[in-house]
């Protein structure tokens, strides 16, 4: 268990790495349950300023363990077992998509059913362009979990949602780009790079002003009033006038040099 999903902290930049290469990195229980806890205890370490989540081997993550199902593993489980903590796992989704600070998704190969939702739980990914993208729930006669469904109706749409769910294509990375699924498509062997580049250089910015875009941007996401997004943007803004990190901007600016932000 231990082994499954790897973690580590540098320069603010937290990397979580799923690690069942062998099966394309597929969900455990106990990856997940892992994944979330590290999520939040991220959410409120100041020592977190960005978090990316990719997978090992070549792969992101081909969703559930479609194998384990298939040899009947947690049949010993009631459904309300079964729900609860599911749901309880879920909550990964949560953590990547309210927490305030930013988080990047490294997608390489394969980004399938709750892979895929996980991966739109973050804010931005990066793909391959020959990534095979897909919903894959209903091919193996599930619904879908992990957000799938909201995110992607937040992103594209309710008719294009509901194609792609119900039809399952596998997208390449291409693809995925150009319907704006994900936020770039770069070479084959590159994603790593451009990727770890974006976070980290988000990881060293100024984080509180960050978590604040992020909060306005899920005031709006939530279908709240044009009065309200502008009560909480004006609010956001003045707090972010008083930081450090915005004297520090400023006084770069002026001095025309790279500020150095200390997400205080």
């Amino acid at each position: 268990m231990s082994d499954e999903l790897l973690h580590d902290l540098k320069d603010g930049l937290l990397t979580l790495t799923m690690n069942r290469p062998e099966r394309r990195n597929a969900f455990t229980p106990d990856m997940v349950t892992k994944m979330r806890d590290l999520l939040a205890s991220a959410a409120h370490d100041p020592a977190v300023r960005a978090v990316m989540v990719t997978g090992a081997g070549g792969h992101f993550c081909a969703g559930g363990d479609v194998k384990a199902m298939n040899e009947g593993a947690g049949l010993d489980l009631t459904y309300g077992e079964h729900k609860h903590r599911l749901r309880d796992r879920m909550n990964v989704s949560a953590y990547l998509h309210d927490m305030p600070k930013p988080t990047i998704a490294a997608i390489d190969g394969a980004a399938a059913g709750a892979g895929l939702s996980v991966a739109l739980a973050c804010d931005i990914r990066i793909c391959a362009t020959d990534s095979k993208i897909t919903t894959a729930f209903a091919k193996v006669g599930l619904s879908g979990d992990f957000g799938g469904t909201y995110f992607l109706t937040k992103m594209l749409g309710a008719a294009r949602a509901r194609e792609l769910y119900l039809t399952s294509p596998v997208l390449s990375g291409t693809e995925a780009a150009a319907l704006g699924l994900v936020s770039r498509a770069v070479d084959p062997g590159t994603v790593q790079d451009t990727a770890r580049d974006l976070a980290q250089s988000l990881a060293n910015g100024p984080t509180l002003t960050l978590g604040r875009i992020k909060q306005n941007i899920a005031m709006a996401e939530s279908g709240a009033s044009l009065a309200e997004c502008l009560d909480h943007e004006a609010a956001n803004h003045m707090a972010s006038t008083i930081t450090n990190d915005h004297q520090e901007a400023a006084a770069a600016f002026v001095e025309k040099r790279k500020p150095r932000f200390t997400a205080s």
